[in-house]
């Protein structure tokens, strides 16, 4: 952004000292430019803060709950469903490593806390190393398919995660055809010559 920026101000620098009839030169505008780009960037980035805290905190709330539900209290927070049973405690290690997942990942798509140490987890990876990398973090080796998800189960930390990937053997497959396409090149089928 920085670059960016500089750029910006030094067109803006250079529209002012015209339109002022300054006597700058292009190397005088360019120093201008570099010196006070950080002082700029400091001066978009705290009014940027001060947006952001008087903007509202996007939130929806969810219907009461289903017949199916069983004692779990829903909501939806940034497009992320949320689900903690009724007599989970919210300091308990799955609800807090849930918190963190659904505020700090935006893979995640729904966390669901049926007991104090239990986190079902269901994410949609954007590509298969970021895939890879919830295997990792959950400490899921084996996975297998249901749909058009992959699924696993492991740990993290203290809390066993059951995770689903949505979406995951789509990426699967892309890749795989990706793999085939450079091994094969040009010999590969559906190639005239």
């Amino acid at each position: 952004m920085s670059r960016a920026l500089q750029h910006e101000l030094h067109a803006r620098l250079g529209f002012a000292a015209q339109l002022l009839d300054l006597p700058l030169s292009g190397v005088d505008l360019e120093r201008l430019a570099v010196e006070l780009t950080p002082h700029i960037g400091a001066l978009l980035a705290e009014r940027e803060a001060v947006l952001e805290e008087a903007a509202p905190v996007p939130y929806a709330l969810v219907g009461p709950p289903a017949d199916g539900d069983g004692g779990m209290e829903s909501s939806r927070v940034a497009g992320c469903v949320a689900r903690v049973g009724w007599d989970v405690d919210l300091d308990s290690p799955a609800a807090v490593l849930a918190q963190r997942l659904r505020t700090s990942q935006h893979d995640v798509l729904a966390t669901e806390v049926p007991d104090a140490v239990t986190l079902m987890l269901t994410v949609r990876p954007q590509s298969l190393d970021c895939w890879r990398w919830w295997l990792a973090k959950c400490g899921a080796s084996q996975e297998s398919l249901e749909g058009e998800a992959s699924v696993a189960s492991g740990a993290w930390g203290t809390v066993t995660v059951h995770l689903r990937g949505e979406g995951v053997p789509a990426l699967q497959q892309a890749h795989s055809t990706v793999v085939l396409q450079a091994l094969l090149g040009e010999q590969g089928p559906g190639v005239v010559r």
